[in-house]
């Protein structure tokens, strides 16, 4: 028996309820109980799940109207509106709000079912168009899903769109997903990766850039000043990219930190020098502020790498922080040579201790997980190379002249393998695929 919620909008007759309750029943239609409250019709709709609404109004209004739509949009179901309203704006406005028969002028008890038949199928045909539109408007959405996958692994990869189309089929089989399923992942993991990387590249530009304005107090290498611009730039250029493609409500407080941690830092490195030079006050200032750079871009990569939620992001985010901890050890190891004295030279041989340790535990980590190539594997063979001669250097630093050098070669002998080394896993299929 087809059933039917009936809202009467206040219309009771003087004894009992209006006639349509009856004469709906005895067209054989099970009244589920008609409803005086148009507030609540919605939750009554949710509760009763009828075959079919029935509004009672003779001149309905907006109410009406949003009421309908709030079915339409929560518990989808055929609605018919009898009302003596027949202005055409108002019939226009019950087509775009779920009403599937608008009846104008009364009902008659013999037109009931032949009614409630003819807004049934106006819903089942309505429902079936929206189910075609849905899965034109998914298959829309997963071919363009599908070119930008493609147009990933080209760039990474370095193959033909036909070769990333078979690439994307075969992750698809083997994994016994949709094509558009595979390419969202792809999407997701190379965004991430981007990020984590970029984000990775501003702890490491931290740590260069007291490197580099050691290295030019000491009056070492003649690329220092330019090598102090490109890292500025870098650092300019890495955040301009996070704020364009990561989401502010979520990553927007901790891109924010280092935003303002950037312009501290950058403000203080267009300080003119004295009359000496830079001095060790001007230094200390500059190497806290790029502490606390370091600090904020950590949280940030930290949290771009959990929120990717995708394993080889750990992997990526610790081949990226060896270049941080490169530079890190290489300006402990060149404060060190200053011969500071008290605490501050504890600090520094800490620090010295801290990021060595910390570079050949990640090193010895990458050497034994098994996401390496024969490339990858001969670039950390050649990142260990240089990282060897950053150590030998340092312990000859005493002697200043050719050690400062080497120490200087030497780490940016690390920082370029290591660069090479993030985009490779970057790229990567483990990354791009999982």
């Amino acid at each position: 028996m087809t059933s039917a919620l009936v809202d009467l909008n206040g219309l009771n007759a003087l004894k009992g309820l209006h006639p349509l309750v009856a004469d709906l029943e005895a067209a054989g239609i099970q009244v589920l109980g008609p409803s005086e409250d148009r507030s609540k019709l919605v939750q009554d709709v949710v509760r009763h799940a009828p075959d079919v609404v029935i509004c009672l109004d003779p001149l309905p209004g907006e109410m009406l109207f949003k009421t309908t739509q709030a079915i339409a949009d929560t518990a989808p179901c055929p609605v018919i509106v009898f009302t003596n309203d027949a202005d055409v704006e108002h019939i226009a406005r019950a087509a775009e709000s779920g009403i599937h028969a608008y009846v104008v002028n009364g009902y008659g008890q013999n037109r009931l079912r032949p009614l409630i038949h003819v807004a049934q199928a106006r819903f089942k045909r309505e429902r079936a168009l929206q189910s075609q539109l849905a899965d034109l408007s998914s298959r829309f959405e997963e071919r363009k899903m599908v070119d930008r996958a493609k147009g990933i692994l080209m760039h990474a990869r370095q193959v033909s769109d036909d070769d990333a189309f078979q690439i994307l089929r075969t992750a698809s089989m083997h994994s016994n997903q949709r094509l558009g399923q595979v390419s969202q992942h792809i999407i997701h993991s190379a965004r991430f990766a981007d990020a984590v990387n970029r984000a990775g590249q501003l702890r490491m530009l931290s740590q260069r850039l007291i490197k580099l304005q050691l290295l030019y107090m000491a009056g070492a290498g003649s690329q220092v000043p330019a090598l102090r611009q490109d890292s500025v730039q870098r650092i300019d250029l890495n955040i301009a990219g996070l704020n364009k493609n990561l989401s502010k409500p979520t990553f927007g407080d901790l891109l924010g930190q280092v935003v303002s941690g950037w312009g501290e830092l950058k403000a203080a490195l267009d300080a003119p020098d004295g009359p000496g030079g830079p001095d060790a006050r001007l230094l200390m200032q500059l190497d806290q502020l790029a502490e606390r750079l370091l600090d904020d871009a950590e949280r940030l990569t930290n949290d771009l790498e959990h929120a990717g939620a995708a394993p080889p992001l750990h992997v990526l985010n610790v081949v990226a922080r060896q270049r941080m901890l490169s530079q890190r050890y290489a300006k402990y190891a060149l404060l060190g040579a200053m011969g500071a004295g008290g605490g501050v030279a504890s600090r520094n041989k800490a620090g010295l201790l801290e990021a060595r340790a910390a570079f050949e535990q990640a090193l010895n980590y990458l050497n034994d997980i098994p996401l390496t190539s024969t490339g990858i594997r001969a670039s950390l063979e050649a990142g260990t190379t240089h990282w060897k001669e950053m150590l030998e250097a340092t312990a000859r630093l005493s002697a200043g002249g050719e050690a400062v050098e080497r120490l200087a070669t030497a780490s940016e002998g690390v920082l370029d393998v290591f660069e090479r080394l993030t985009a490779d896993y970057e790229h990567s299929m483990q990354m791009l695929v999982g």
